[in-house]
Order: structure tokens, then sequence, then C-alpha cells
């Protein structure tokens, strides 16, 4: 990796915006593609900090640093992505279930998956069902990332996932939910096609389902 990616790298692992926007400026100065920036700089970057996570070396509030660092830097690139033409790993809807008003869970997932190259659409908390099927008519996205903390709201998942069934909207979208109360196996009954316990599996997942 040259040094000025190396640089970049570094910024959005410490979680340093400043660092981040300013590497992200001196790649473009330097005439480094976008895409090489997006991959090598802020993917490579958000990729290992999933890892020390597993590892145990990073936590939340580390994850939530370099992913908003990488947020910041991502608004100054996005413009240049844009005009090369690359593109996203996929584009996925987010929300938290209608009756639920909890989003940092979801905010971090959000910030995660936009990390590894996907374009996201936050709907925000308290989602009602028509507004995800609006979103999936209108947005066409790959994947519905649907988020709950309550057990109480647990339910409106399985509700959404069969107002697409009914709607005719099922097989053009992947479903992955997650949050407190929700398991693989709670996942499995209501016909989700997956199921994440924390932000970095979120991404693996998210990357499972469209390589399929």
């Amino acid at each position: 990796m040259n040094e000025i990616l190396s640089t970049l790298y570094n910024a959005v692992l410490e979680g340093d915006e400043a660092g981040t926007k300013q590497g992200i400026q001196a790649a473009l100065d330097a005439g480094l593609e976008p895409g090489k920036i997006l991959a090598d700089g802020m993917i490579a970057a958000m990729k290992e900090v999933g890892k020390r996570f597993e590892d145990g070396d990073y936590f939340v509030p580390e994850m939530l640093i370099s992913a908003r660092a990488m947020q910041s830097g991502l608004a100054l690139l996005k413009p240049h992505l844009v005009n090369s033409n690359v593109k996203a790993a996929g584009k996925i809807a987010i929300g938290t279930v209608k009756g639920d008003l909890h989003d940092i869970g979801k905010n971090l997932v959000a910030l995660m998956l936009e990390g590894a190259g996907f374009e996201i659409k936050d709907l925000g908390v308290d989602v009602p069902i028509e507004e995800f099927i609006r979103v999936a008519k209108e947005e066409k996205p790959d994947i519905v990332a649907m988020s709950a903390l309550l057990t109480t709201t647990m339910l409106m998942m399985k509700q959404t996932i069969d107002a697409f069934e009914a709607a005719g909207l099922r097989d053009k979208v992947k479903f992955i939910i997650g949050g407190a109360p929700i398991s693989e196996t709670y996942a499995n009954q209501i016909g989700a096609d997956g199921f994440a316990s924390d932000a970095n599996r979120a991404v693996n997942m998210a990357k499972s389902l469209l390589s399929k």
C-alpha cells in the first residue's frame, strides 16, 4: 500500500476524523483513483476494525469512532466515486421496526455496512410496514435490514416479511434481522434470510447473501 493510503488507513482505524478527511484529500490531490482510495484506504481499514472487534481488541465504542471517521471521509469521497462510476457492493434499506425507537445498534450496523462499500438507505426508527414496502418498490434495495430491541416489537418483523410476501415482493429482496432479543432460531421461524448479532456479522451476512 502506498504511503498516502497507509496514512488514510491508519486514520480510519484510529477514528481520527480530521486525519481521515486530510488523507482522502491528499489521495485525491495525488491523482489516486477514487475506487482505490475507497477499497484500500477505507474498506480495508473497516475490515480490520471488524477483525479487531471479533478478536476482542476493539469494542463497540472503538467501532463507532472508526465508523464515524469513515463516514466523514466518505462524504468527501462520494462525488468522486459517482463521477468515476464506482459501483456500490449492493443497496441496503435499514430501519428499526414500527413501535421501536432504539437506534444505536441500527446506526452502527448502517455505518459498518457503508464502510464495507454498500449504499445505505437509512429509514430511521419506528418504521411502518408500508414504508419498508414503499422503499422496496421505489429504491429496489438488494437487502432489507430490520432491527428490534423490544420483545413486543419482534412480531413486526414477521408481519413485515408477510406483507412483502402478500405484495409479491418477497423474492425481490433478502431480509437480515438483528437486535437484542433476536436469535437465529427466530430468523428461521419468520422466514428471514439471515440473522446478525452485531454490526460486524451484519457486514459478513450481507456479503454472503449477495454473493449467492
